[in-house]
């Protein structure tokens, strides 16, 4: 028999000080998690205590507060290697975002391996964080990039990825989630294609982070970025989980302070692990508040969150499916608890502005997922994105606004 899981939402709510807020003199239905988390109460607390009580700059003080902060810092930073199962602290980068974590190795990597006529592998799902940093780094080295088709569900081709690993790809860039339609890719069955072939992997983790356990023993990929924001921590910090060896290899993306072993004018010499990577004053309190937020959603546990989670997607799945010229679009068989629709002859920012009048709060837009958008001949559509906070209420919320936008437009 299965292990009941036990997933109290009114309680978790209640850790939320924003969901104790109206909108427009409404109860606030919260639809935007995948664009940005709400903060729980204790990762707010753990971030203010970081700067009125032991705020001072890390690594080079001698005194009380310096080393007392670069404690907590490196303890986030030990957080997180156990959240992830990296083998070594020094295998995480703390960045200020996803974006940025892929633009160092995008830059760095890219430095040390593309030459003219490489390939470098993404997907029709990608977020553009997860483009043009491929395509900057393509135009500076005579590279190609090129692109994993999808079907009509929005999951990939993979027949058609196998076809495009060639003897010219150096690496692959690929999400684990997409954050427009919610496809889960099969990640691990992705990296175990291209390491057969000796290709190394660069995992976009942003939208799978805040739904599901991720292992880096487990998935074996080479990079795997992520956004704290997402994951219910503070903004202005991200996180870069790259195998050692890589790590050795490749040359810095910035200089500065904290990132040297010597300096003269002649030459520099530079630190090695995760400092090579990690120029100048750090996040330190955000990386701060990011190890409460993960220390929070594992105390939850994944399980349970997941299962709360999908349980969620299945209902807003069945009741918007059910209104009259409303489509979803993407319905990949694994999806994380995004769903994002059209409506017939009705813009997506006229949608989201009439739900907003009843306080919910949804994405509208592209989603900088241009080229999926393209694939499915939208310009744009209105994205409901759930998190562990969120109840049938909030679908419930959500399909009454609906109804609202069709209406108002009748």
């Amino acid at each position: 028999m299965s292990k009941m899981i036990s997933f109290d939402v009114e309680k978790i709510r209640q850790d939320f000080p924003i969901f104790n807020e109206t909108v427009r003199g409404k109860r606030l239905t919260f639809l935007d998690s995948g664009a940005s988390a709400q903060k729980p109460q204790v990762v707010l607390d753990t971030v203010r205590n970081a700067y009125a009580q032991t705020y001072a700059n890390v690594h080079r003080g001698v005194h009380y507060l310096s080393q007392q902060s670069t404690e907590l810092y490196e303890g986030a930073r030990e957080t997180v290697r156990a959240h992830m199962n990296a083998h070594s602290v020094d295998e995480i980068i703390f960045t200020k975002g996803a974006t940025e974590s892929i633009n160092l190795v995008a830059q760095s990597f890219g430095q040390m391996a593309l030459q003219p006529g490489d390939e470098i592998l993404l997907s029709c799902l990608e977020h553009h964080s997860n483009i043009v940093p491929w395509q900057l780094i393509a135009e500076r080295t005579g590279a190609t990039v090129k692109a994993v088709p999808i079907d009509i569900n929005g999951e990939l081709r993979m027949d058609d990825y196998k076809k495009l690993l060639t003897d010219k790809t150096k690496i692959v860039a690929i999400t684990h989630v997409s954050n427009a339609i919610g496809t889960v890719t099969p990640i691990r069955e992705i990296i175990d294609i291209a390491h057969a072939r000796d290709i190394p992997v660069l995992v976009d983790g942003s939208q799978a982070m805040p739904h599901m356990k991720v292992d880096m023993q487990a998935l074996d990929a080479d990079f795997y970025v992520f956004t704290g924001h997402k994951v219910f921590g503070p903004t202005g910090i991200g996180v870069l989980y790259a195998k050692q060896h890589w790590l050795e290899k490749m040359p810095p993306y910035q200089g500065g302070g904290d990132m040297i072993n010597r300096v003269t004018f002649e030459k520099t010499t530079y630190a090695t692990g995760h400092a090579k990577f990690e120029a100048g004053t750090p996040p330190i309190v955000q990386a701060i508040g990011l190890g409460s937020a993960i220390d929070y959603v594992n105390a939850i546990g994944f399980d349970a969150i997941a299962a709360h989670e999908q349980a969620l997607l299945a209902y807003a799945t069945e009741q918007i499916s059910q209104l009259n010229n409303v489509k979803i679009i993407g319905q990949a068989r694994h999806k994380a608890a995004i769903v994002s629709f059209t409506m017939d002859g009705i813009h997506p920012h006229d949608i989201g502005t009439i739900v907003d009048q009843a306080g919910v709060a949804v994405r509208v837009g592209h989603h900088c997922a241009q080229p999926l958008m393209d694939f499915y001949d939208v310009p744009s559509t209105v994205r409901a994105s759930f998190a562990l906070y969120n109840n049938r209420e909030d679908v419930d919320a959500l399909v009454a606004s609906i109804k609202m936008v069709q209406e108002f437009f009748r």
